[in-house]
């Protein structure tokens, strides 16, 4: 098992509560940039620490190098969150999760699409291959 899937499965539920309150606040039909950053301070009043950008070494092959990824979220350094505002996700959005997931070894991921009209409609849950065994 994932040594962070326990408590990144904890976290999910208080992750999506927060974006409810933004959604319920805010509505559908605005910027993803907006929804991030209202998340990020909802995250901060419930006392879950979040950073949106991470310096990550990728190797291949022998090579490495420090580059900068701009996900939207990092919670509790355990889970990743994307935020989007689009008429409906598509599976390279799920994909670019995935591959973020994979690059800094979070166990879970949520897929948040603010443009509906229930949010939870709009949540996809993705987990690593494996993190829950």
């Amino acid at each position: 098992m994932h040594p962070l899937f326990t408590k990144a499965d904890g976290l999910t539920g208080a992750i999506i509560a927060a974006a409810i309150e933004v959604h319920r606040d805010k509505g559908p039909g605005l910027v993803e940039s907006i929804y991030e950053w209202c998340l990020l301070r909802e995250l901060e009043l419930r006392q879950l620490s979040a950073t949106n950008q991470k310096l990550v070494t990728i190797t291949y092959k022998g090579f490495t190098r420090e580059e900068p990824l701009r996900f939207d979220l990092l919670v509790e350094d355990c889970v990743l969150v994307e935020a989007k505002s689009v008429e409906r996700v598509l599976p390279v959005h799920k994909a670019q999760l995935l591959s973020y997931m994979k690059l800094l070894n979070i166990p879970i991921g949520l897929l948040i699409n603010f443009n509906e009209s229930k949010l939870i409609d709009g949540i996809s849950r993705l987990m690593l291959p494996g993190a829950n065994q």
